[in-house]
């Protein structure tokens, strides 16, 4: 088989959380982070959304009490985030979260990945690092 002479273009990529409930997940993430809520379902009862800012998408879906979220740093100490989000002014968004409320795991800093950044974890323990490269 040959290799095409182009490579199709991808869009975005959009992690997928499983929380303990809906609707609060969807709360933090749009009154606190500024995410456009694009879809909820079903209808009567919901347990799935999705979310979207700028070029940032996420999906939450609530399984069943007996599922619980585990986020990468409560199965590994080393695996410090869940979604590294790119923002080419780091300064400007803590800013814009700070004043929405939102509490930092990680303060707005540079850090030895050479990044400059910092880290926010929603209600189920997700991670969050908001930054860019040094």
């Amino acid at each position: 088989m040959t290799a095409p002479t182009t490579q199709a273009q991808l869009g975005y990529i959009a992690p997928f959380f499983i929380v303990r409930d809906v609707m609060p997940a969807i709360a933090f993430y749009k009154d606190r982070l500024g995410f456009e809520l694009t879809f909820l379902g079903p209808e009567d009862d919901p347990y799935f959304a999705m979310l979207k800012r700028d070029g940032v998408r996420l999906m939450l879906k609530a399984i069943t009490p007996e599922v619980q979220p585990t986020p990468n740093p409560s199965r590994h100490h080393w695996a410090r985030w869940d979604a590294y989000v790119y923002t080419p002014d780091p300064d400007a968004l803590a800013e814009e979260f700070t004043s929405r409320g939102v509490s930092f795991r990680e303060p707005l800093g540079n850090n030895s990945d050479q990044l400059r950044g910092f880290e926010v974890m929603d209600a189920d323990g997700y991670v969050l690092y908001f930054g860019r490269p040094l």
